[in-house]
């Protein structure tokens, strides 16, 4: 398929990586020449330098041939204006980055009659990352596939937890009745994903993604050495957009929420308008402020406000007071790649949510369901087995499955089921599978 991306920032760069290892035909506009002279460099796209409003670009674009059109540049309305003229020209399909959430109900303003298919608000999914995160106690991230049936949890090893220092196969040998199994590590310090094998040891400070069937949770708690606590009093730190949508959201949850904001007339604003939040006008980074305040009773602290900086600082003051649960905000991607290994324990990066968000909008005809490890270069993706599918043809560990994939998870029968080498597969199941992005093609002959 054609696809042409507006905007060659951190959300058109990395979907243009993603999509690039799919051997899609991929266009980049941007008029910032070092963007595309980045992204020339780096990816196998084709580049253009223009205005992506313009009619003479988008049809040098080839825009008549376009499958879907994609727009992600910083301005709103230049995202929309460019959605609009690219289904006028003959896009087939067209997304475009907002940043006013009320844009997403389209009861009243219908957007699909202007050309424009699908709304993404990076904002918005920040927020609903956010209180997913709060819902997860003690683990790092979440996915659930078919109502939880099967679930992908992610943690931290302490030393305290059981299996440090076993391989994938001695655990296995050791805790045989277990609901769970390993798909993926991220070794402490570095920035490469393991998909383990059976001769993988855990080490101390791995971050580790498990698929588990039903009570694999709270098997994972018991052995990882943590103590599951439930949330309840949350401190955020700024009133941006994804600050206020963030209170609003766990305001009507079960949490109890106080808000701290700078800007006296942002505080005045979000005070009226979140009336079950207590909200506060001061400067977060002061800690004699979060202490008058009691930090140290918070059980999470969120902190996202315009500066990376000032998130990753205050929620390394939180986690000194005792807060069990922080998460920054970050603008800086080389800051998200870095800064979990210094104690946070989830960084999001908006940007990056709204690239991953479009990236699955993509691929969700051809897969049940689809996911990015968060902070790890790694795809989790559901296949539901016919009876054309090459997978049912031997048991697994026969199949010449690529060493960068693991089969993670089967649902048959409405159960989610962990496989282990001697099972098979068969028609009617529903697979998860986790793989490096450069083995997706390669995973998908088994399915289609």
């Amino acid at each position: 398929m054609k696809i042409i991306i507006a905007g060659a920032g951190e959300v058109g760069f990395h979907l243009a990586k993603l999509l690039s290892y799919e051997s899609q035909e991929i266009t980049l506009i941007d008029t910032d020449k070092n963007s595309l002279a980045y992204a020339n460099d780096h990816l196998d796209i084709r580049v253009i330098k223009g205005d992506v409003t313009s009619i003479s670009i988008l049809n040098d674009a080839r825009i008549n041939k376009a499958g879907l059109f994609i727009a992600v540049t910083s301005s709103e309305t230049t995202n929309i204006t460019a959605c609009v003229l690219a289904k006028e020209l003959g896009a087939k399909q067209t997304i475009a980055r907002i940043s006013n959430s009320e844009f997403l109900d389209q009861t009243e303003v219908g957007f699909t009659k202007f050309g424009i298919d699908e709304l993404i608000s990076p904002e918005t999914l920040a927020a609903a990352e956010i209180e997913l995160l709060l819902n997860q106690y003690g683990f790092n991230d979440t996915y659930e596939f078919e109502e939880g049936k099967l679930t992908m949890l992610s943690l931290r090893l302490s030393r305290t937890a059981s299996f440090v220092g076993k391989t994938v196969r001695q655990a296995a040998e050791v805790f045989p009745e277990l609901h769970f199994v390993p798909i993926a590590i991220q070794r402490f310090g570095t920035q490469y994903t393991i998909i383990p094998r059976g001769d993988t040891e855990f080490k101390e400070g791995d971050k580790v993604v498990f698929m588990t069937s039903k009570g694999g949770d709270e098997e994972l708690f018991e052995l990882s050495g943590k103590v599951k606590a439930e949330l309840k009093n949350i401190m955020i730190l700024g009133g941006s957009k994804i600050g206020y949508k963030t209170a609003k959201d766990l305001c009507e949850s079960k949490f109890k929420v106080k808000l701290i904001e700078n800007d006296k007339e942002t505080a005045f604003e979000c005070a009226d308008d979140l009336p079950n939040a207590l909200v506060i006008n001061g400067d977060g980074r002061n800690v004699e402020l979060l202490e008058e305040e009691n930090i140290s009773e918070m059980d999470a602290f969120i902190s996202v406000t315009g500066n990376s900086e000032t998130n990753i600082m205050s929620c390394l003051v939180a986690k000194s007071k005792g807060v069990k649960k922080t998460i920054a905000l970050v603008e800086n991607m080389d800051y998200y790649q870095l800064s979990q290994s210094i104690g946070i324990d989830t960084l999001i990066n908006k940007k990056l949510l709204a690239a991953n968000n479009i990236f699955r909008y993509i691929r969700r005809g051809e897969v049940l369901a689809m996911t990015k490890l968060s902070n790890m270069n790694a795809e989790l993706l559901e296949f539901e087995v016919t009876s054309k599918s090459k997978i049912t043809k031997k048991t697994i560990k026969e199949l010449d499955f690529p060493r960068s994939a693991i089969i993670g998870g089967v649902i048959r029968n409405d159960i989610g089921l962990i496989p282990l080498g001697d099972f098979k597969i068969e028609v009617g199941d529903k697979v998860v599978v986790c793989c490096l992005p450069r083995s997706i093609t390669q995973v998908e002959r088994f399915f289609f």
